[in-house]
């Protein structure tokens, strides 16, 4: 999944990125309300981590701004948004959630409670109801970052794990190339390049070819097999 990180701070803003990619995402970064605005315009997240006091603004303006139509978004009304300020207090996150926010944490925080309400809030976009995903023999643990085939350990990089979540939360559908290289890789990769077919391949071999299809002309399908 990608995310984008909005955090000024540039600290606390590279500790969230590293956790994030550690834990298997595509992230973008945004120092201010701005440069936020000219991501969301282009490029697909299914996450953003917004804080509040920016810049050129705050979080509560660009909040409102997304969730009433006031700026462009690429990912649309599906966009998630997780607000991370040192504001705790019971009015400000009041007014969080009532701009649109779909969680509210408080800084400090620690990074696993972080990466829990991420998984929480990314399974909502899915209708899943645990961080565990099962498809046929092939199963996932988000949170472990573990995955196995008919109960054999699976070993994969952060790349392939992240295409397999991708396909496991859309089982039966063609997904494209293009989609793919959306949600699972960042802002630097290179569209021309055929690293979205490289991982593919790779990730056909590991779980033995047959689960993954693909589509000629569209993308690829994870079949929905016992």
């Amino acid at each position: 999944m990608r995310l984008l990180v909005v955090e000024d701070e540039e600290d606390l803003a590279e500790a969230v990125r590293l956790g994030l990619v550690r834990a298997g995402y595509a992230v973008d970064m945004a120092g201010d309300a701005a440069q936020a605005y000219d991501r969301l315009a282009v490029n697909a997240y299914d996450l953003m981590l917004l804080d509040i006091n920016l810049p050129d603004g705050d979080g509560f303006a660009v909040c409102h701004a997304i969730r009433r139509g006031e700026v462009p978004v690429e990912g649309g009304s599906e966009l998630r948004i997780l607000m991370l300020t040192a504001r705790g207090a019971l009015h400000d996150r009041v007014r969080g959630l009532d701009e649109g926010a779909d969680d509210y944490l408080v800084k400090p925080f620690a990074l696993a409670e972080l990466l829990a309400r991420v998984r929480a809030l990314l399974r909502r976009d899915t209708g899943g109801g645990t961080a565990v995903l099962e498809v046929g023999g092939i199963r996932l643990d988000v949170a472990r970052h573990e995955a196995s085939v008919d109960g054999d350990a699976l070993h994969l990089t952060p790349k392939e794990f992240g295409v397999l979540e991708y396909l496991m939360t859309r089982p039966g559908h063609v997904v494209s190339a293009e989609e793919l290289l959306e949600h699972v890789w960042d802002e630097n990769a290179d569209p021309f390049t055929q690293t979205v077919r490289v991982t593919v391949g790779t990730l056909r071999r590991k779980l033995g070819g047959e689960p993954i299809e693909t589509v000629v002309g569209r993308g690829y399908r994870l079949r929905e097999v016992a």
